[in-house]
């Protein structure tokens, strides 16, 4: 062996070899004329900058009366070595470097209380750093990396399907809707209680109190409750994926997706969901209502839970649309080619979708209670979609499903006589007002912007994205 085996750390090396040099009062050229190496070299192994051969450090122990044993430690010799090797590997860390200062030079000048004050300025740096906070354009960079894995896995996740039905299967569950007990049982085997409770944070959905076992969530009077199963879900995913807290905004978007697949998987498990859509499509009768209502779902949820089955098990393309009152897109999935907006970065959330989209025309329909249906050529083909709307507090919004004009023979609506056609993206077709309009009107008006002050409001900073950390430390003290 010629050099160092590489486990040892070059920096505590050379700070053991300092440490039993001075002890021994010698100078760096008297340790250098005793094991037959210049002076100056060994001062770039005291540094950390060469890595010694296995003979010198053999030669050095020999020379300062210490063992092999005691050179190669990975322990710091004494307290001013163990903060100077702190002090040194925080300035070549990537929070220090990305601010583009030159490093502090450690000399005997600095106390031991200058270096501790400046450890912790780096440990407040790593800290902010490690908040998982990211800037609109880094999410839609992260969002739209993870729509396109996802649509090439056909947005099925087989690991988490499978450890869904165990689960189900462990508490009881056979068919049917699951129930919250059902929901609670799930819980109990894994330790935690459920706890419905007034005062969670504003910035959380629940909490979970991994020390005393419990998992916080809104009041059970929510209308319906249907959220509250899926919240129960997605927190016990996180114990069961072995989820830890996220590193970056890319890491929280796929942990959050995980969790939500573990949701639906259980409100809607794959047998039961795959045996239902298979007697629908023979019967030529599939339908989101239907589904939804089989499952005790809401009709979103049911159109998300097709886009995890229905290419993988039924072969079938189809795309999903959750799109706000003004158009804008909110929640995508497609892998049909249907053509939607996008930005620069690729992202399409937040782009306004055609307005001859049925996602749009179905807010002008009087009956709300059914499904809107329609027939749309586009650039890319004729689609065929199935639309329903509903409110909220913040507005009213549209949950479409759709597949390629030669699936729509398996779909109820099927025989809607309602076609619109769009040319979207191109900006002519509903984006720009024609030529002439905007001649007519150019210079007779002003209109005044709402201003849409959440795009002002920075998120909370905290470990985990958009989560006030003392909102929650102060909530578990309450509760603990």
């Amino acid at each position: 062996m010629s050099s160092v085996a590489p486990r040892i750390e070059l920096t505590t090396l050379g700070h053991r070899i300092r440490h039993f040099r001075v002890r021994k009062g010698f100078t760096l050229d008297d340790l250098g004329a005793a094991v037959g190496v210049a002076g100056s070299q060994l001062s770039l192994i005291e540094n950390g900058k060469r890595e010694p051969k296995l003979t010198l450090l053999q030669a050095i122990a020999t020379a300062t009366g210490a063992s092999l044993t005691d050179l190669i430690s990975d322990e710091p010799p004494n307290r001013r070595a163990a903060l100077e090797i702190a002090l040194e590997r925080a300035q070549q860390g990537p929070s220090f470097r990305a601010l583009g200062i030159p490093p502090i030079k450690v000399s005997k000048g600095l106390t031991d209380e200058s270096i501790e004050t400046i450890l912790g300025l780096h440990e407040e740096l790593r800290r902010r750093d490690r908040e998982a906070n990211a800037t609109p354009e880094e999410a839609r960079r992260a969002n739209t990396e993870l729509r396109r894995r996802m649509r090439e896995r056909n947005n099925y996740l087989p690991d988490i399907e499978s450890l869904a039905e165990e689960q189900l299967a462990a508490a009881g569950h056979a068919s049917g809707a699951l129930t919250h007990r059902t929901v609670s049982i799930m819980a109990e085997r894994l330790g935690f209680e459920l706890i419905y409770v007034n005062d969670l944070p504003r910035s959380t959905r629940s909490i979970t109190d991994l020390e005393n076992g419990r998992i916080y969530l809104p009041p059970a009077s929510i209308p319906g409750g249907h959220g509250l199963r899926s919240m129960a879900l997605q927190a016990m995913a996180h114990r069961l994926l072995g989820h830890r807290p996220p590193t970056s905004y890319a890491d929280f978007l796929q942990q959050r997706l995980e969790i939500n697949y573990f949701a639906a998987c259980c409100l809607v498990p794959q047998t039961a969901g795959v045996a239902f859509l298979e007697q629908a499509k023979k019967d030529r009768n599939l339908a989101v209502e239907d589904f939804r209502d089989a499952f005790g779902v809401t009709h979103e949820a049911a159109g998300m839970r097709m886009t995890n089955l229905m290419t993988e098990h039924l072969g079938m393309r189809l795309h999903f649309l959750r799109v706000g009152a003004e158009g804008q897109i909110e929640r995508v999935y497609e892998n049909d080619g249907l053509p939607l907006p996008e930005d620069v970065t690729g992202a399409v959330e937040g782009q306004i979708v055609c307005r001859r989209f049925s996602a749009r025309t179905a807010f002008a329909q009087q009956n709300r209670t059914t499904e809107h249906y329609q027939y749309t050529d586009t650039p890319a083909g004729t689609i065929w979609c199935a639309t329903q709307t509903g409110s909220r507090d913040t507005g009213e919004f549209s949950i479409t499903v759709g597949v390629p004009f030669d699936d729509a023979k398996w779909w109820r609506g099927r025989e809607t006589q309602i076609r619109e056609t769009s040319t979207c993206p191109d900006e002519s077709c509903c984006r720009r007002p024609s030529s002439d309009e905007t001649a007519r009107w150019a210079g007779r008006a002003w209109p005044s912007a709402r201003v849409h002050t959440h795009i002002f409001s920075p998120l909370p900073r905290g470990e985990f994205p958009g989560v006030n950390d003392t909102d929650v430390i102060d909530f578990l003290e309450r509760h603990a």
